[in-house]
């Protein structure tokens, strides 16, 4: 997985921005000032951190062993995926918009991006 790609793909949601708040080699998207991805920019392979919903956090541990417990985040909500080409770029992609919606459906109504 490119990380140009990558980048691109999470910065197309609506509303979403880049940050730097923990350091400046951990690139954190957020909508509306709430995180939805973290990745390492210099990581190789790529890992990005995705919130997901707490059973098919469970489940796409099960199915992919480069999905992982969210490093440093809570666990029980957040999964790490290492892009190593194991998990379908298509799942991927899933997840990332799992991600977004979940913490946009957390929201107040009038913050969420139309």
């Amino acid at each position: 997985m490119d990380f140009e790609v990558l980048r691109n793909y999470l910065l197309s949601k609506p509303q979403a921005v880049e940050d730097f708040p923990f350091d400046e080699t951990t690139l954190v998207l957020k909508v509306c000032g709430k995180m939805f991805a973290a990745m390492g920019i210099n990581d190789s392979p790529l890992r990005i951190n995705l919130k997901c919903d707490p059973v098919k956090a469970e489940l796409l541990r099960e199915q992919y062993p480069a999905v992982t417990p969210g490093y440093h985040m809570n666990k029980r909500h957040w999964n790490t995926v290492l892009l190593d080409g194991s998990v379908p770029e298509a799942e991927l992609w899933l997840m990332i918009d799992e991600s977004y919606q979940l913490v946009v459906k957390g929201l107040p109504k009038s913050r969420r991006p139309e």
